[in-house]
């Protein structure tokens, strides 16, 4: 990603800078939200919409609690519309109020894997494909997760879910060979 010059980011600095004063919501996006593509008004500021997007991106490399929002937001980078617009609001208004927190790395020599995968059958309204998503800890401390949209439409949760435990097994099976 090439960098801003000084006048591209004085519109993000103004723009983050209204969020020091606002309220902190308990999640980063709403649950019974669906983020899809339809005629609703365009997104006020696209430009500006890309490059929240693009910077909170880099977070989910140390807050893994906003990896399904931003995998949710990034989807909508060609085209956002004002939804999508108010739900990069409400992300950035749930980092506002989680400072400090990140992940925890054990000092414990445990080096048993352990792992958690669930699916949302037909998450997606646009495509109808199912959302997989894991968690994988080494010991108590977490070191790998993904949230992803499946590759192929599910015929049945049962079907989703299978999915997504393949998925996370590939994913214990690579842990597995590379600390061995």
């Amino acid at each position: 990603m090439e960098s801003l010059s000084a006048n591209e980011s004085m519109p993000l600095i103004s723009y983050l800078t209204n969020f020091l004063t606002s309220q902190h919501v308990p999640t980063p996006i709403v649950k019974s939200t669906r983020m899809h593509q339809n005629d609703s008004s365009l997104c006020p500021n696209p430009a500006l919409y890309h490059q929240l997007v693009c910077r909170i991106l880099y977070l989910t490399n140390t807050c893994p609690n906003i990896t399904f929002a931003i995998q949710q937001l990034t989807q909508f980078m060609a085209n956002p519309i004002l939804n999508h617009y108010k739900a990069i609001n409400g992300v950035l208004r749930y980092i506002k109020g989680i400072p400090g927190q990140g992940l925890f790395y054990s000092t414990t020599p445990s080096i048993h894997i352990k792992g958690y995968t669930d699916s949302d059958w037909v998450t997606c309204p646009d495509t109808k494909r199912s959302i997989s998503g894991f968690f994988m800890y080494l010991g108590s401390s977490l070191v790998s997760w993904k949230s992803k949209k499946q590759n192929t439409v599910s015929r049945s949760s049962s079907e989703a879910e299978y999915r997504a435990l393949a998925i996370a097994s590939c994913e214990v099976q690579w842990l597995t060979y590379l600390l061995g």
